[in-house]
């Protein structure tokens, strides 16, 4: 089965909108572990306009599924992660002022600095994935950087699979094939939805885990978070 890890970023946003603690990031996580999710994901960013960095302590003792963290590798957040400890880490190239993340990492042009990161969190027994476009070229050196697993973006696909577009899947089923023969794990994130996950999964042979939240989140609104969450959970078994 395909893992689901929850990003509960957004139920961090509602929150600051108005200030105080409504909704309770920490409530919110042990709801989600208790309807079935096997992970919560986190995507703290320097302006804290969701997820706080204070937050990721904060739910570090209470999360009892995987607990995924995201975020540029500055000096910050490499430092919390170290501190923390997560079941894994997973590295994007998000600028300062993104609203979202919006690319996968050039490993030819970072190749050097990745490496070190990489073995860096790995030494500290932390699981490692590489956030990536779905691009054959920026997986060819990856045996040199050595991540554990690596997180293809699927925005592109979300996108095109809307308009009836399913070969948007072949480079992603291109790039699984690859990272399936160098023997690296393969995660998957961004827009991904109930509408387009069981397609995705069936198509990318040997996918361990999704993170979702904007459309999780967004289709909770509708239809509520433990329903939402058993949706996935049976189109990812």
């Amino acid at each position: 089965m395909t893992k689901l890890s929850v990003n509960i970023n957004k139920i961090a946003t509602l929150r600051n909108a108005r200030g105080g603690n409504s909704p309770d990031l920490i409530e919110f996580a042990k709801k989600i572990q208790m309807f079935g999710a096997q992970g919560i994901t986190v995507h703290p960013r320097p302006d804290e306009r969701h997820v706080r960095y204070s937050d990721v302590y904060e739910l570090s003792p209470i999360v009892s599924t995987e607990f995924n963290i995201e975020g540029n590798p500055n000096e910050k957040f490499t430092k919390m992660v170290l501190e923390i400890k997560p079941t894994q880490v997973t590295l994007v190239p998000d600028g300062v002022n993104d609203i979202t993340s919006s690319s996968g990492w050039d490993t030819i042009k970072n190749e050097s600095f990745l490496t070190e990161i990489v073995g860096e969190f790995k030494r500290n027994n932390i699981r490692t994935s590489i956030f990536l476009n779905p691009e054959i070229k920026f997986i060819e050196n990856l045996h040199k950087i050595d991540p554990d697993r690596i997180e293809l973006y699927t925005e592109d696909f979300a996108i095109n699979f809307k308009l009836g577009n399913y070969a948007a899947i072949d480079p992603y089923v291109e790039c699984a094939d690859l990272l399936n023969q160098l023997n690296i794990g393969i995660n998957a994130g961004h827009d991904l939805s109930l509408d387009n996950v069981e397609f995705f999964k069936k198509k990318i042979n040997n996918l361990l885990e999704v993170s979702i939240g904007h459309a999780l989140i967004t289709e909770s609104l509708l239809l509520g978070l433990e329903p939402v969450i058993k949706s996935y959970l049976q189109k990812l078994s």
